[in-house]
């Protein structure tokens, strides 16, 4: 007897679905802040409270929230959804004391002092990982982007690691842990894979060995549901997409519409080349797994290895030419504009050098740090 198939639900089109992650912290102290919970209770007693509810998650840890939208088609439409929630959502935070923060970490929590959100898988998870799992202070942004046909999903999540440095590297956003500066550009990516179903993901052949590979996870227990499986790039099944999990958390909209930008026209493209019966690109698991860890180092300064041949290039100057071939794809899909703004980042810097910069000007102030990524979170 085979492994159970898993069926996936093709999308219409390449649709888009943007999860957004973010931390409480005090407004006066700066430091992480457990109200989750009271947040949500709020924001349920209030006027719309169920139709808000839909759009506000929760998430393993009671200092955290998740943003997310509906099932949109632009840019320019999720980027509306998630400003409409967080407008709604602002009022009842300020009530709390507390303010919205996205970025990879924050640079002075001590996990200790952290609560778990109640529920069962959380307190599985801990169960099972421990210290590493109670160490996940750890902050993302998801990109969900539709796929037309199963057989896709497979060659495109294979693919885009060929792209994983470029994505990391702008959104990096995590350089300080425990009041400490790491020397990482994203702290977070390294955090992250030491969950035991996290990290990169296996590159395999086809949906059945995809499905074997489940199938294996579930029958020894390594998993029980589809969604433990916490790689950096996935397969939703349920949802019929290919979920984005690369980038650290985002502070501000321009940056995020930027991000979302690149990752669409990203898996467009690798569906339209396949569509057009091309065999996608791919690289060897040791190539990409040295990629994650050159631009988690070394973020936009990362030189990276494009190719099965190991050709070198600085990841900005691949970057700009990815832009370029990617152009047409934007127009199509109507975010030209969000795609150019990806240049501003490599330009103006990233989250994880203006961070630095603050730390540098203040004499190490971290509070200034979170303030200044508060700051960024304009409406």
């Amino acid at each position: 007897m085979g492994p159970d198939r898993i069926e996936f639900t093709a999308s219409a089109g390449p649709t888009l679905g943007v999860e957004w992650e973010f931390a409480l912290v005090d407004k006066t102290t700066r430091d992480l802040s457990n109200t989750a919970s009271e947040l949500f209770e709020t924001v349920d007693a209030s006027v719309g409270g169920p139709g808000l509810h839909q759009r506000l998650h929760k998430e393993l840890l009671r200092n955290t929230v998740e943003v997310v939208t509906g099932v949109c088609h632009t840019v320019q439409e999720a980027m509306a959804d998630l400003t409409e929630t967080l407008r709604l959502v602002r009022p009842f935070a300020d009530d709390l004391g507390v303010d919205l923060y996205s970025a990879g970490t924050h640079p002075f929590a001590q996990w200790s002092t952290q609560l778990l959100t109640p529920g069962h898988r959380y307190e599985e998870l801990i169960e099972r990982t421990q210290w590493w799992g109670r160490q996940m202070l750890i902050w993302g942004v998801h990109v969900h982007v539709g796929i037309g046909h199963r057989d896709q999903v497979i060659p495109v999540v294979s693919s885009l690691l060929n792209h994983f440095p470029h994505l990391q590297a702008l959104s990096a956003s995590s350089p300080m842990w425990s009041g400490t500066d790491t020397g990482y550009a994203s702290n977070r990516a390294m955090m992250f894979q030491q969950l035991p179903t996290a990290g990169l993901p296996f590159q395999f052949q086809t949906w059945e060995e995809y499905e074997s590979f489940v199938d294996d996870h579930m029958r020894t227990g390594v998993i029980e549901y589809l969604n433990d499986i916490r790689w950096d790039v996935r397969p939703s099944p349920a949802l019929g997409t290919v979920e984005v999990r690369i980038c650290d958390g985002v502070s501000n909209l321009p940056e995020l519409a930027a991000l979302t930008a690149l990752t669409h026209c990203l898996v467009v493209d690798l569906t339209d080349r396949l569509s057009a019966g091309e065999t996608l690109p791919t690289m060897p698991p040791w190539h990409v797994q040295e990629n994650k860890w050159r631009s988690a180092r070394y973020g936009l300064d990362a030189e990276i290895i494009l190719d099965a041949a190991a050709h070198e290039r600085l990841v900005t100057d691949d970057l700009a030419d990815l832009l370029t071939r990617l152009e047409p794809v934007a127009k199509r899909l109507g975010c030209v504009d969000e795609l150019r703004s990806v240049d501003a980042i490599t330009r103006t810097g990233a989250s994880y050098q203006r961070q630095r910069e603050v730390a540098r000007r203040t004499g190490g102030d971290l509070v200034a740090v979170v303030d200044s990524v508060v700051r960024e979170l304009e409406l």
